[in-house]
């Protein structure tokens, strides 16, 4: 029986082919992944904006600094060198004989397939003249040819060719390894064996040690886990945080600290310029101490925010520690936000009245400090300093005008393009234009929502204890839409109507207002029609010949039967009228039985719909991996390009309570929908309930809309259901079969025994 045979590549063509695969498997993959991004289409994209957003902070330094980063010309490098090497390798596999070929006595002998035996005697003895070794010749290739002639000649040694393969029989399984054999020498296991300690016994353990260290210390959002663990602390601590302490909080962070982040820096001149600040700003109390609050590290970072959001200009060695401490604050606000729906989640899971969850008011300032830090103002500035070219001193122009009393991005949009060009007359032309540019890019969201019971009977019908959903439809437009709705009113106002009568005094409601303005119905008055006489059939009315007589005295007669026909004519109508009625309120009652039907019909479609329509945008959202990248924000000093985002939740402002968690919507760039779970109310009532819609960068554009509960009791458990019944008709129907079927064969039985 054939045996196996491991050996590893003497000639090394099996490793090239090992090699060849393995370089593949890595190059293909990370030229996909890897390969840096057109920087043409990037300078396209920043030209194409520049009218826009060319004095914001970010899109200045984008300039400044245009991406000469060694990084991109490192990854090309390695990329192509990783093309060349696999294009060499697969060049010289193409290139390697192949070593395996099938055993044929024929071509040993230089024969065809099929020759004669005499032909096959006569080529043996010449190339055995040629080359036999006592001549001369080659004695390996005597073998074969002596070989070759025993497996054409002898009986036995043609079957094992023909069977087999070869003439000696069926030989061992041979199994090739991938690996040249020099690997294997003796001479060679030294240096063998000290590769792989180096490789498998320090590098990668080195390797796996630092990433994993690395990857502890991180939360999933990238932020590190001592900064979660000091929020959760100092929120739990304050439960009211006021816009001071959340900047002391915020700069608690430990991504400001260089002990925990070596991108983070500390200068000996810091000793020197922060003091200098702090006198600037006024206000910070250094008396007290609460690490790590008042660490040098965190009061270096809450002194630059302070000078961010007053606009005050910093020294330039400390402009690059305020720019990576701006850029860390957006993520850190949201860890912040997300500390504080945990620890009010957790409040509500304990009945301890110990653990006091965190205000509304503590997670919407965290929403506001994100704006202020984004757009560079303090907690109550004018949203209007968001525009470029208007400062504080032409501010009280706009707000202060005696005419128009500006004091927010609506009122500004809502005003006629005359009106708004003679209120910013101090403007010139092209920093006019820039403003309208900028002001007509700023977002428009329009929120429609509308509450729901999802898998249940009656969508409609709350009841207590049920899971409300509220599916929210956010609309983005632009500002500019906004102008040319505007424009087109306008137009509509100028023409003349057609009678020659325009009324001055109306006032059309702008675009971003919100329509709610109730409908007046006026009551009119019903106007009873006079009853109709029904006339007389003209057989029944007198003729001129009847009244001749009843000058004769015929009159009393005649009167009698006139009357007799009256009241028979008249009994008829009544009763036909009855009929008549009665058939028109069977017909109303069909009608209107048809018409519920009808109308239950179009409910269960639309709610089916819905439910539907729910499943789909859960497979989307599951199967679908939206881009983050929405629209850029205009921010005039933060130092990084930011993409438009929202928070959307649910609050009861009366109560002064959080109903449903915020949602951080980061895909909205036309259109989206959010649902938006809770559980309803543990009592039947009227509830009013608030919907928030807050941008996370820009002031004075959040969307506020009421929403207005009505929940009503539970419904019972029912004892009895039509699908139980059904069961229970069966189980009998089955019963009594079984109990026929008995019977029948007792009878059989019984007249068997008569028998």
């Amino acid at each position: 029986m054939a045996g196996q045979q491991f050996q590893y590549d003497d000639s090394g063509n099996t490793f090239f082919y090992f090699l060849t695969s393995f370089v593949g498997l890595i190059v293909i993959p990370a030229t996909y992944y890897l390969w840096p991004r057109d920087q043409h289409a990037e300078q396209i994209r920043l030209k194409n904006i520049r009218n826009v957003y060319g004095r914001c902070l970010w899109y200045r330094l984008r300039l400044l600094k245009p991406q000469q980063n060694i990084i991109p010309t490192v990854k090309k490098i390695v990329l192509l060198a990783g093309w060349a090497l696999f294009l060499f390798l697969a060049y010289k596999v193409s290139k390697t004989d192949r070593e395996y070929q099938e055993y044929n006595p024929y071509e040993v002998l230089h024969l065809d397939p099929g020759a004669s035996i005499s032909e096959i005697k006569k080529q043996y003895r010449a190339l055995s003249l040629k080359y036999h070794p006592d001549k001369g010749g080659d004695e390996v290739m005597f073998m074969r040819i002596a070989k070759a002639y025993a497996a054409l000649t002898d009986e036995e040694s043609r079957k094992n060719w023909e069977e087999f393969g070869n003439p000696d029989g069926p030989q061992a399984t041979s199994f090739g390894i991938a690996l040249p054999a020099w690997i294997v020498d003796q001479k060679n296991s030294i240096l063998v064996l000290l590769v792989y300690g180096l490789a498998f016994m320090v590098i990668l353990p080195v390797v796996v040690g630092s990433w994993w260290y690395r990857s502890i210390r991180y939360s999933g959002d990238q932020i590190l886990i001592r900064t979660t663990q000091i929020y959760t602390y100092f929120v739990y601590k304050t439960r009211n945080m006021d816009m001071k302490r959340l900047i002391m909080v915020l700069a608690g962070a430990s991504e400001f600290d260089p002990q925990y982040n070596k991108d983070a820096t500390s200068r000996p001149a810091d000793n020197i310029q922060i003091p200098q600040l702090i006198r600037e700003i006024g206000g910070i109390n250094l008396k007290k101490n609460e690490p790590p609050l008042t660490c040098p590290y965190s009061l270096k970072a809450r002194v630059l925010l302070l000078t961010h959001l007053a606009r005050m200009k910093v020294p330039e060695v400390l402009e690059e520690d305020q720019q990576f401490i701006l850029k860390k604050s957006p993520a850190l606000l949201q860890e912040m936000i997300n500390v504080i729906c945990q620890l009010i989640i957790m409040a509500r899971s304990r009945e301890e009245r110990e653990f006091r969850a965190p205000s509304l008011g503590s997670l919407e300032n965290c929403m506001k400090l994100s704006q202020m830090t984004v757009q560079g103002l303090q907690q109550f500035k004018s949203p209007l300093l968001q525009l470029p070219h208007i400062e504080e001193d032409n501010l009280r122009r706009v707000s202060n005008h005696k005419k128009y009393k500006i004091k927010s991005i609506q009122d500004l949009v809502s005003l006629k393009g005359s009106d708004r060009r003679n209120l910013l007359h101090f403007l010139e032309d092209k920093k006019y234009d820039e403003v309208m540019a900028v002001l007509g890019s700023f977002p428009y969201v329009t929120m429609d929502i509308k509450p729901q019971v999802l898998d249940d009977e009656d969508s409609n019908n709350i009841t207590v204890g049920s899971l409300v959903t509220v599916l929210v439809t956010l609309t983005r437009q632009t500002m500019a839409e906004v102008f040319e709705k505007e424009q087109s009113i306008c137009a509509a106002e100028e023409q003349p109507t057609e009678d020659g009568q325009g009324d001055a005094s109306k006032v059309k409601s702008k675009g971003w207002q919100q329509k709610n303005k109730g409908t007046k119905k006026a009551s009119k008055s019903k106007k009873k029609k006079p009853l109709k006489k029904k006339p007389v059939p003209p057989s029944l009315q007198p003729s001129k010949q009847q009244k001749q007589k009843q000058a004769n005295g015929e009159v009393v007669a005649k009167e009698e039967e006139e009357e007799v026909s009256d009241k028979g004519s008249e009994s008829e109508e009544e009763e036909t009228n009855r009929d008549s009625q009665s058939e028109k309120d069977d017909g109303s009652d069909r009608d209107s039985d048809r018409e519920q039907d009808e109308k239950q019909n179009k409910d269960d479609e639309a709610e089916w719909q819905e439910l539907q329509q729910s499943i789909q945008r859960k497979e989307r959202a599951l199967l679908e991996t939206k881009s983050k990248i929405t629209h850029p924000v205009y921010s005039l000093f933060f130092p990084e390009e930011k993409q438009e985002w929202w928070w959307l939740y649910i609050a009861d402002r009366k109560e002064q309570m959080l109903i449903c968690m915020p949602y951080h919507v980061c895909t909205l760039k036309d259109k989206e929908e959010v649902e938006l779970k809770f559980p309803a109310p543990g009592k039947p009532g009227n509830y009013q309930y608030t919907v928030y819609l807050r941008s996370d960068s820009y002031m004075g554009l959040d969307q506020i809309k009421p929403l207005k509960l009505e929940v009503h009791e539970a419904k019972p458990v029912p004892e009895n259901h039509p699908q139980w019944d059904t069961a229970i008709e069966g189980d009998e129907d089955q019963e009594d079969s079984e109990g026929f079927e008995d019977s029948f064969e007792e009878e059989e039985e019984e007249e068997e025994d008569v028998d």
